[in-house]
C-alpha cells in the first residue's frame, strides 16, 4: 500500500483547450474548483495536496515576461494559504501542504500561521519548504539577489530549528481550562525560546494555543547534495522527480541514509515521486493521446525552454538548440539543471526540449493497466507513494479519482478509509 497525493498550484489550471471549461480562464481565481477536487480526492483515498507557489513572474526566457504572460505560464498566481481553510471546510480527513519559502516568511509569522492553519483544519496542515530559487523573488522583497545556493539551505536549517522551538514553547498540557480555578493556561508550561541564531532572533514564546498536530508536516524536494541534507534532516514527507527506477531507488537509499546520519528514523520520512499518467478507455487511446502530446513538437519545446529557464535562471533561448546542452552553472535550482544535463545525454537541446513534460516513470495506459505498473513500481523502488501532477481540470480530477483511484483501490494499493484524525497520524498509518 502506498500514499497519494496531487501536486499543483493555484494558478491558471488549463484555459483555452477542449476540456477547460466555459470559464477556465478566470474560475482559478476563485475556490469553487479547488473544494470540488479536494473532495474528490477525499473520495478518492489520497493523503494531501501539495500546493506549489511561487512568488514572481517570469522574465528570463527571451527576456521578458511576454510568454509567461501570454501563456499564463505560472503566472499569474494567488497565494495559497487563504485557500487551505475553504477547502478544509469541504473535506474532513485529506491532508493540506502548502508551500512556504524559508527565504521570506519570518519564522515567528510561519510558526504562528501555520498553528493557526493547523486548528483551523483539525489537525490536517503542513508546510512546503521551498528556499526561493529565483533572483526575482529576491527583489520583490527588495533585495539584490538571492543568496547562495547552499547558504540559503543553511539559513534554511536555522529557520526549522527554530520554527519548531517556537513550536514547542507550549507544552501539550499548557491549557487547563479550569474555570472553578479560574486558571485558562498553566503559565509555567509556557517558556520563551530566547533563540540566538546566525540568521534569526527570537524570544518567544508563540502566542498561539498547542495545535492538533503540535507541528504540522513538513515537505522538502530536496534534490542537490544540500538539499537532500536539508530534507533528510527536517522533512516528514519528500518529493522527488528524478527519472527511472534507478534514479528512484537511488534517491530513496540515499536520503534514507542522510537520516539515519542525522539521528533519525528513516521510517518516518515518506518519499514520494511526481507523476504525470497519461490515461485513457483503453490502452490504445491512452497511447494515441500521448503520441498527440509527442507529435506537439513545437509546443513542447517552447514550453519546455520557458520551464528550464524559470527553474535555472538561465535564458535557454540563447542556447544552440542543435547542439548538445552545455555544462551550465547557477545560483538557482541546481538539480534542474543536473537532471537535465543528465536526461540529456546524446540529444540536442532542442531534441530534449521537445518530449512532453517528463515524471518519473511514464504511465500511459487504462486506469487497470496504470495501477498495475503503478504498484510494481512501488515494489521496486520500495518508496511511500507518488504525487500526481497534473493541470487541475475537471476531466483530469476525474480521471484519476474516478478511474485509476478505484483501480488501484482494488489492488489494495492505496487506502480504503482514513482512521486517523490528523495529516501526520494518515502519514504514519503505512
Amino acid at each position: 500500500m502506498f500514499h497519494l497525493g496531487w501536486f499543483y498550484g493555484f494558478q491558471v489550471q488549463s484555459w483555452n483547450g477542449t476540456w477547460s471549461g466555459s470559464d477556465g480562464a478566470t474560475e482559478w481565481m476563485t475556490p469553487d474548483m479547488f473544494v470540488e477536487a479536494a473532495q474528490a480526492m477525499e473520495r478518492a483515498g489520497f493523503d494531501c495536496m501539495v500546493i506549489e507557489d511561487a512568488l514572481f513572474v517570469q522574465d528570463i526566457y527571451k527576456g521578458s515576461a511576454e510568454f509567461t504572460l501570454s501563456n499564463a505560464f505560472m503566472a499569474p498566481k494567488h497565494d495559497p494559504m487563504p485557500y487551505v481553510p475553504v477547502m478544509a471546510a469541504g473535506t474532513k480527513h485529506l491532508g493540506f501542504i502548502p508551500t512556504v519559502t524559508t527565504s521570506f516568511y519570518p519564522p515567528f509569522l510561519a510558526a504562528r500561521l501555520l498553528s493557526t492553519l493547523d486548528h483551523v483544519t483539525g489537525g490536517r496542515v503542513g508546510a512546503n519548504l521551498v528556499m526561493s530559487h529565483n533572483d526575482r523573488t529576491a527583489q520583490n522583497f527588495g533585495l539584490d539577489g538571492q543568496a547562495e545556493h547552499d547558504h540559503r539551505y543553511e539559513m534554511g536549517d536555522e529557520w526549522v530549528e527554530l520554527v519548531n522551538r517556537l513550536w514547542g514553547s507550549w507544552e501539550p498540557d499548557a491549557l487547563v481550562l479550569d474555570e472553578e480555578a479560574h486558571v485558562y493556561a498553566d503559565h509555567t508550561k509556557v517558556s520563551r525560546v530566547d533563540f540566538e541564531g546566525s540568521f534569526y532572533r527570537s524570544r518567544g514564546p508563540l502566542n498561539t494555543a498547542p495545535s492538533p498536530q503540535g507541528r504540522p508536516v513538513l515537505c522538502q524536494a530536496g534534490g542537490s547534495p544540500r538539499g537532500r541534507d536539508f530534507a533528510a534532516r527536517n522533512a516528514d514527507i519528500l518529493l522527488s522527480n528524478v527519472q527511472g527506477i534507478e534514479a528512484m531507488k537511488e534517491y530513496r537509499d540515499d536520503i534514507r541514509a542522510r537520516a539515519a546520519a542525522f539521528g533519525r528514523d528513516p521510517d518516518d520520512i515518506k518519499i514520494v515521486f511526481l507523476v504525470s499518467p497519461v490515461l485513457g478507455a483503453t490502452d490504445a487511446e491512452a497511447t494515441r493521446r500521448w503520441d498527440r502530446m509527442v507529435a506537439a513538437t513545437e509546443q513542447n519545446l517552447e514550453a519546455n525552454l520557458a520551464f528550464l529557464s524559470y527553474y535555472s535562471g538561465i535564458d535557454y533561448s540563447t542556447l544552440d538548440l542543435d547542439a548538445p546542452i552545455p555544462h551550465l552553472s547557477t545560483n538557482a535550482s541546481r538539480s534542474t539543471i543536473a537532471h537535465t544535463k543528465e536526461q540529456s545525454a546524446g540529444q540536442t537541446l532542442r531534441e530534449y526540449a521537445s518530449h512532453p513534460v517528463r515524471s518519473c516513470v511514464e504511465l500511459i495506459g487504462s486506469p487497470d493497466t496504470v495501477a498495475e505498473r503503478m504498484g510494481e513500481v512501488a515494489e521496486e523502488v520500495g518508496g511511500d507513494g507518488f504525487l500526481i501532477s497534473l493541470p487541475l481540470t475537471r476531466r483530469t480530477i476525474a480521471e484519476v479519482t474516478d478511474g485509476l483511484a478505484p483501480a488501484l483501490r482494488a489492488r489494495g494499493l492505496i487506502r480504503d478509509g482514513y482512521p486517523h484524525a490528523t495529516l501526520r497520524e494518515t502519514l504514519k498509518e503505512f
